[in-house]
């Protein structure tokens, strides 16, 4: 059995009540209910995302990290920030796989372009095609390998309609990778400055 999007029902914007300008993508959050997926809504896993203190922050100096993935929404909404991620299923995985369970259970982007090859994408041109009032479109990751394949289209379709594409640090643990050592900063300190450096203007 697929391992679909926990929140596939959102993936195609089809149920915001705005109009977005920017477009936010992830990759996946598999919904199998054997994972301990806790998340509520997107990047929900907070005990090692900062999504949700990084993104607030640009827009209105505020931290909802904590705060009920309700604020999360009405955050989007206010700003006019969607967002979906780049897979709506992984169809090659089987829920009964001890070994299969395993890989989607540490929510590793590197473990899903390892082991599994027959992936259903959300059809992101589709959506930027249904909101031509999105201007700017931001990936969560560095965009290398599998991810950087799915990545690329969506990019040359953005220069040709003129729609600002770009990658951003990724804002789980793992950013902590890319800290020089003698950088005097906290993780979240540390994301927030690189997105500031990359997000349009405000």
């Amino acid at each position: 059995m697929a391992c679909i999007h926990k929140f596939a029902s959102d993936l195609n914007l089809e149920r915001i009540d705005f109009e977005p300008t920017t477009l936010i993508i992830g990759t996946f959050n598999p919904g199998w209910d054997n994972l301990d997926n806790y998340a509520p809504w997107f990047y929900g896993r907070t005990h090692n995302n900062y999504f949700w203190d990084v993104l607030p922050r640009l827009y209105e100096n505020i931290n909802l990290r904590q705060a009920p993935h309700t604020e999360w929404k009405a955050f989007c909404s206010r700003n006019q920030v969607a967002l979906t991620d780049l897979l709506y299923s992984i169809d090659d995985a089987d829920s009964n796989n001890e070994a299969h369970v395993r890989h989607l259970k540490n929510y590793r982007d590197d473990a899903i372009a390892r082991y599994f090859q027959h992936l259903t994408e959300v059809n992101i041109r589709a959506i930027l095609e249904n909101h031509p009032t999105i201007t700017h479109v931001y990936l969560t990751r560095h965009a290398s390998g599998l991810w950087q394949q799915k990545w690329l289209p969506i990019v040359q379709w953005c220069h040709k309609n003129s729609i600002t594409a770009q990658t951003l640090l990724t804002p789980s643990g793992s950013a902590r990778f890319q800290m020089q050592k003698n950088v005097d900063s906290s993780l979240r300190d540390f994301i927030f400055k690189q997105w500031q450096h990359k997000w349009h203007h405000l």
